[in-house]
């Protein structure tokens, strides 16, 4: 009896939810746009219905939203009230993360954390606007060896489902003067793993904690900046 064959649509739609999660990463959209899923289908040469299925996933992610009889659009820029919820969450999560993560460390484990450091840190320096976009990734990439190593498969689903809210944060932090400071981050990113090398898993926190505060601090003051830029100056 032979097998029934498996339908590649699934397979395509994961392949477009990638494509256009790489999109977002590098750039392409921005806060508020429509998708054009008629133009998406003939830029990327597949039908619509895989689109529509990645588009669905990004909704859950909050990068995109459907709107009742016009389609999906680019998630707007978080408000401030927004941002500083974020990154609350996020000081929850990820103290707690870099604390069990450090109990648990192995030498391959920190090969990848050290790999993420140091390449951050290349794409912090770097002029090319391809490097300091791939940044965001590996920023990303950072986090999720944390949460992967600390164990317990429900703080790390709590964190992965901020992901796409994080993503909508990065859209702000491109918009600042100082684009998040991407040479403290990767400072900070640096004390994190001594800390973890170390095996300290109170000083790990503690460092998580800094970075994921001083991050905040950070796009408020650019959010800020961009604000006052806006606004017409009184004679």
């Amino acid at each position: 009896m032979t097998s029934p064959r498996k339908s590649g649509r699934q397979p395509l739609a994961d392949r477009m939810y990638e494509v256009l999660l790489g999109q977002f990463t590098d750039g392409r959209w921005t806060a508020g746009e429509p998708v054009n899923i008629g133009a998406l289908s003939r830029e990327l040469d597949v039908s619509q219905t895989p689109l529509r299925e990645a588009l669905a996933r990004l909704e859950h992610t909050g990068l995109v939203r459907r709107e009742a009889l016009k389609g999906y659009r680019v998630a707007p820029l978080l408000t401030e009230f927004e941002l500083v919820k974020l990154m609350d969450a996020r000081l929850v999560l990820e103290p707690a993360l870099a604390f069990e993560a450090a109990r648990r460390t192995t030498p391959e484990f920190l090969d990848e954390v050290l790999k993420s450091v140091d390449d951050l840190a290349r794409a912090a320096t770097s002029p090319d606007t391809a490097a300091f976009s791939a940044y965001w990734t590996i920023d990303e990439r950072f986090h999720l060896l944390i949460a992967a190593q600390a164990d317990n498969p429900f703080l790390e689903k709590a964190y992965r489902s901020l992901g796409g809210q994080v993503q909508r944060f990065r859209f702000f932090a491109k918009l600042g003067s100082a684009g998040g400071a991407p040479g403290l981050a990767a400072e900070e990113h640096r004390v994190v793993y001594d800390a973890l090398v170390a095996g300290e898993a109170d000083q790990a926190a503690t460092a998580m904690r800094r970075h994921i505060e001083n991050a905040k601090q950070r796009v408020l003051e650019d959010r800020r900046t961009v604000e006052a830029a806006d606004v017409p100056a009184h004679r």
